[in-house]
């Protein structure tokens, strides 16, 4: 996979590049926002981890920009644990974020589960799901509503998906992340679900105060409800 790593510490990056090139991957870099907009304008790659604190545009407002013309997978690097942080940069559209320091294993987990999720998987890539007025076409990775195409994060996909198959079932919390994030999720990832189903009830429901579709089963997970008189 070819990964853009943004940030100004050119320590850091040499680490990170290190240790995802021996899972693999192909590492470009940038030192600023500016520079990291231009190389993906020019040659998209297929994942950026973007650190939030770059002089100039800093990493919220690059990831912002990228979200508004890309489907690129962004996972977001701080060093500032608080959660504002966190939901912001998720409200933003990233994909997923680590908390500096983080360790070596935790970096290539997160990577993975990524990208895993960014991929249709091979034995759900064809056919088109249907709840009421909502839709996916499997093969194309497009989400409607009516006639209306919804624009959704590769994870906010993976989490109506799993939805959309248990149609009519509760699915537990535990089942969604192990879905979007892989079988390598983290107890903290409960927090970051409840950002995503957020975002996906403002994309999908009429109201997402009152929302028709994604239902909250309190303490155990989410129900995709079928409209009345659907089997």
């Amino acid at each position: 996979m070819r990964i853009l790593v943004v940030d100004d510490d050119p320590d850091l990056v040499d680490i990170i590049a290190y240790s995802l090139r021996k899972d693999g991957h192909t590492i470009t870099t940038a030192a600023s926002g500016e520079e990291a907009l231009a190389q993906i304008d020019q040659d998209p790659p297929e994942m950026v981890i973007l650190d939030v604190m770059l002089p100039g545009l800093d990493g919220f407002e690059v990831c912002r920009r990228v979200r508004q013309r890309w489907s690129i997978p962004v996972i977001l690097l701080t060093a500032r644990g608080e959660e504002a942080d966190r939901v912001w940069g998720l409200d933003l559209g990233a994909d997923d974020y680590i908390t500096k320091p983080f360790s070596h294993g935790e970096l290539r987990a997160r990577v993975r589960a990524v990208a895993r999720r960014a991929a249709v998987p091979s034995t759900l890539d064809r056919g088109i799901l249907r709840v009421g007025e909502l839709s996916i076409d499997l093969a194309a990775r497009e989400v409607r509503v009516g006639e209306r195409i919804v624009e959704l994060t590769p994870k906010e996909y993976a989490i109506l998906q799993c939805l959309m198959l248990n149609a009519g079932r509760v699915v537990p919390h535990e089942t969604l992340l192990r879905f979007a994030w892989g079988s390598d999720y983290l107890d903290a990832d409960v927090e970051a679900l409840k950002v995503h189903l957020r975002h996906l009830r403002e994309k999908i429901e009429r109201n997402p105060s009152a929302p028709e579709y994604l239902l909250t089963v309190r303490g155990v997970g989410y129900r995709l409800r079928r409209p009345t008189g659907e089997s």
